[in-house]
């Protein structure tokens, strides 16, 4: 046996045992291994239909060292709910301390087992290196994390001297799988707080949800996996910015069971009595969290009911749960706005599915639309009320107000960079009336924040950014940001986390902003040129990977790929962009002028001009 490796190669035939009609897939692992010698296949399971469930085989009798090493990791694949199939290839010990819930590593194939070449086929004990190359790794609290370089764990087995059976005794904590089992295995789901600090907010206005993704696995209860997950709290990267309306310590009820919908679409949701006496306001906030959180899993959720020490505390539908807090995806926006051939904003409808029937673009009301000053970069506040826009040479800022007659005014910022690619950046406005923009001049780079769109502008700490910054896009929840950040030759995707805290003496008595924990969320593409939000935690981009050749993806905020088909392919893209409202096409400008992207159709030719913007 030694130096034998259980390894990526094809698989036997008779590996797996299937009954489609029932849609179950029975993982029948030692049934493919042969008892020493040559070279045979753990790879990652090929990719299955959604509906098919997938379920391990426990050890046969007698069964060999490497069938148990197999068996074992194919049995993490399952769809068994608490790993007990897999615990059945442990020592009685090593079941009682393996903790799979503490992490999940993906690889990019399935592992491959080493055994040890000192090994011999007579010992009471032997032991296996498993080894891969890392995608990800998704923690305790279910979040994901873009992850590169080896993988190497060690498994040791030992034979029963009673029974003569072989089990494994030491196993890494957690579970570790192929990138394809994976994505068979787990979807993203969002689950939604709300932001705690955030600067300019009405008083009294609904609080902003903003969204937490997290990995659960997809045929495991994810309803009940994923309300617990919500009343646990947030992650630890979003924790600082936002907060949940559940007391602390709020759970689910001793004994509650698993959570289904009703026929009615109606969950029942009790919980400790660390919930009891919260009053109707909180407890509808409580109950949109858990909306927003289960709106697209299956049963399909249409109303929750909240129960606490025995009595109701409230009930909500999804539709009163957007009149209690709003999302980014709740807004559809009126119009696409752009720079026209005279370097004027200029807007038409939002939508519009035929171009061939819809009005000439019209200038937007105001000084921005009159064409005193030449534009080349746009950004229209949410509210569709205030716009502001960058000097077709890079160095103004000016703000107005959409409204006849509005004056201009003087320039709220101003770059003082040698070239027009050493200037401003163009703008991207928050939810709460926040206008971002980049200073890419090379002498003194900055990130800036005008918090009503107006007044000094703020410098934003950005501790850990390495590069200057060449695009900016805040997202609808004010509190996480998408910076394009330009280090060498490379351009990457960056999202960071927004802190306010309490006035600072360094800024005048004014709250101090900063962008913190900065992350990539397309490690694999070494040149972004342009992206947008278009989702809570979803992102449009394009670029190429190294060696490649430029492409449209989605990306999520937290590095992994969602399970959606890309956009059409589209050359000579140079700006994009997109509405959280899932009817609202995507728009872009490429080398056709402004183009757009219709729910299953393909790219159309909108109009002539460049830098379209949705607000934002």
């Amino acid at each position: 046996m030694g130096g034998e490796r259980v390894g990526r190669g094809r698989r036997t035939p008779v590996r797996t045992v299937a009954y489609a009609a029932g849609g179950v897939v029975l993982l029948a692992g030692c049934a493919s291994m042969p008892d020493s010698g040559g070279l045979r296949g753990v790879e990652s399971t090929p990719r299955q239909d959604p509906q098919v469930r997938v379920f391990a085989m426990p050890p046969g009798e007698d069964a060999t060292p490497p069938q148990i090493v197999q068996g074992f990791l194919e049995a993490l694949t399952s769809d068994d709910p608490d790993y007990k199939t897999a615990r059945q290839y442990l020592t009685p010990q090593a079941a009682k301390t393996w903790q799979p819930e503490l992490s999940t590593t993906v690889l990019s194939d399935g592992p491959e087992a080493y055994a040890d070449p000192s090994g011999r086929e007579d010992a009471d004990s032997l032991t296996y290196t498993l080894s891969g190359t890392k995608v990800a790794t998704v923690d305790a609290q279910q979040a994901y994390t873009p992850a590169t370089g080896p993988y190497s764990k060690l498994v040791r087995l030992t034979k029963d001297t009673k029974d003569g059976q072989w089990r494994i005794d030491a196993v890494p904590q957690g579970v570790v799988m192929g990138k394809s089992d994976f994505q068979r295995n787990y979807m993203s789901v969002n689950k939604y707080y709300f932001a705690s600090n955030t600067e300019g907010a009405d008083a009294g206005a609904p609080p902003s949800a903003v969204a937490d993704p997290v990995y659960v696995r997809s045929h495991v209860d994810p309803t009940t996996r994923m309300v617990r997950s919500l009343l646990d709290g947030p992650t630890t990267w979003l924790d600082p910015v936002v907060r949940s309306s559940f007391p602390t310590g709020t759970t689910l009820r001793k004994g509650a069971g698993s959570l289904t919908a009703d026929d009615r679409g109606r969950l029942t949701v009790p919980l400790n009595d660390k919930a009891a006496g919260v009053g109707t306001g909180r407890c509808e906030e409580m109950a949109a969290q858990l909306l927003f959180t289960l709106r697209n899993l299956s049963p399909v959720v249409e109303e929750v009911e909240l129960r606490a020490g025995g009595e109701q505390l409230c009930s909500l539908t999804q539709e009163g749960a957007e009149t209690v807090a709003t999302r980014g995806a709740l807004h559809r926006p009126d119009h696409l706005y752009f720079v026209d051939g005279k370097h004027r904003l200029v807007r038409i409808a939002a939508g519009s599915s035929d171009p061939q029937s819809e009005p000439e673009p019209e200038p937007v009301p105001g000084a921005l639309g009159e064409g005193d000053k030449a534009l080349r970069s746009v950004a229209v506040a949410r509210d569709e009320r205030t716009a502001a826009g960058v000097t077709i040479d890079g160095t103004s800022l000016y703000v107005a107000p959409l409204v006849s007659g509005g004056p201009l005014g003087e320039p709220v910022l101003r770059s003082q960079g040698k070239t027009e690619k050493d200037r401003l950046t163009a703008p991207s406005w928050d939810a709460q009336g926040g206008l971002w923009v980049a200073d890419r001049d090379p002498g003194n780079p900055r990130l800036y924040l005008l918090p009503e769109g107006e007044g000094e502008p703020l410098p934003v700490r950005t501790p850990g950014l390495d590069g200057r910054v060449q695009e900016v896009r805040v997202a609808a929840d004010g509190v996480r940001i998408a910076l394009v950040v330009e280090k060498g030759d490379r351009r990457s995707l960056l999202i960071g986390r927004i802190e306010r805290s309490g006035p600072d003496g360094g800024t005048g008595g004014r709250t101090a902003v900063t962008v913190v924990e900065l992350r990539s969320a397309t490690p694999e593409l070494e040149q972004v040129t342009a992206m947008s939000w278009t989702g809570d935690s979803r992102l449009v981009v394009v670029g190429r990977e190294q060696g490649g050749v430029e492409q449209m993806k989605y990306v999520e905020v937290d590095g992994s790929t969602p399970d959606v088909p890309p956009p059409a392919a589209l050359t000579g893209v140079k700006d994009v962009t997109a509405s959280a409202d899932e009817q609202t096409p995507l728009v872009a400008y490429s080398v056709d002028g402004i183009v757009r992207l219709p729910s299953g159709a393909q790219w159309q030719k909108v109009t002539e001009g460049t830098a379209p913007v949705y607000p934002g």
